[in-house]
């Protein structure tokens, strides 16, 4: 089974404070995030793999917003572009659509809205939304379906609730990372509508039970002493 491959957002923005909110907000949505600090960090990401949305900050250090998107443009960049400003001005808003930048946000935003915005990008194109890979989450005999809020296992559903279903996802979009217990408790307030009820401990527990062979060794969801957890997909025991 082929390994879940996420789409892949890269955000430009000089603000070192925003750059890691966004890589770890976006990461906890499903995301592959990469950040630049300037134009010149940017084309080095470019160089290496095209974004699936490029989200860019309109002043920066160097090459300004505006002439990166005037000139990945000009060069027939197929990925959509979402430029940020804290500005806020018409004007710039204009020229950024006007120059080939598909949306524009001003700042400061919630970064609920930014999500919303990349989704809404990628539901414009259908050959990225037809990726079987994008819809579907895998890790060993598993498949984790975001969009019906369903985990198979072999073909076989496997019965979670919306929390443990969230903490899960969570996880698999963070593989072989160790998250603490409060980055954990953070990301999941964006999923939970009511509060929280419940440690992450007695989450992790009955989660293990829906998903481990032997939720007392878990192979997947793995305690780091004195960290967190951290995700094998591959059901490492190392």
């Amino acid at each position: 089974m082929a390994d879940w491959q996420p789409p892949r957002v890269l955000v430009v923005d000089d603000d070192e404070g925003l750059r890691d909110l966004l890589r770890q907000y976006l990461g906890n949505q499903g995301f592959e995030v990469r950040v630049a600090a300037h134009a010149a960090a940017m084309d080095v990401c470019l160089a290496e793999a095209e974004p699936d949305v490029l989200v860019l900050d309109l002043m920066m250090p160097g090459e300004d917003g505006l002439s990166v998107a005037r000139r990945l443009k000009a060069n027939g960049c197929r990925f959509p572009v979402i430029m940020l400003s804290a500005r806020g001005d018409d004007i710039d808003r204009i020229v950024g659509l006007e120059i080939g930048a598909d949306d524009y946000l001003p700042k400061p935003f919630n970064p609920r809205e930014l999500l919303a915005r990349i989704r809404a990008l990628l539901r414009r194109q259908p050959e990225f939304v037809e990726k079987p890979d994008v819809r579907c989450l895998r890790f060993a005999d598993f498949e984790l379906d975001p969009e019906a809020q369903i985990l198979r296992r072999a073909g076989e559903t496997v019965n979670l609730t919306s929390a443990e279903f969230a903490l899960l996802r969570i996880f698999v979009a963070q593989p072989n990372q160790v998250l603490s217990r409060d980055q954990l408790m953070d990301a999941l307030k964006g999923y939970e509508r009511d509060p929280f009820d419940r440690s992450i401990d007695v989450r992790v527990t009955r989660l293990r039970r829906k998903i481990e062979a032997n939720p007392a060794d878990p192979v997947f969801i793995r305690t780091i002493w004195g960290q967190g957890y951290l995700f094998a997909p591959k059901g490492a025991s190392t």
